[in-house]
């Protein structure tokens, strides 16, 4: 496959937000925009969108710990769901 380089230009505002955007989800600018022109050109796969949708996901995940659980009593107990 050969690979295609192309320029977009855009105000120096547009670039510094999508700069910060892109490094808030550990990506490039340039990542970004590839990924975007596969999904809208369509030739995207089941896999690469399940992979995409799976990263996307796990981006917007701030913090975890183990011990964040819940108490088992807490998990099981219907009241609180309601």
């Amino acid at each position: 496959m050969t690979v295609k380089n192309i320029t977009v230009s855009v105000d120096d505002t547009t670039h510094r937000r999508a700069r910060i955007k892109a490094a808030e989800q550990g990506t490039s600018v340039s990542a970004a925009v590839r990924d975007f022109l596969i999904r809208w050109s369509g030739e995207e796969t089941d896999f690469e969108r399940r992979k995409r949708l799976q990263d996307e996901a796990i981006s917007t995940i701030k913090a975890f710990r183990g011990g964040s659980r819940l108490p088992r009593d807490d998990v099981h107990d219907r009241a609180l769901v309601r």
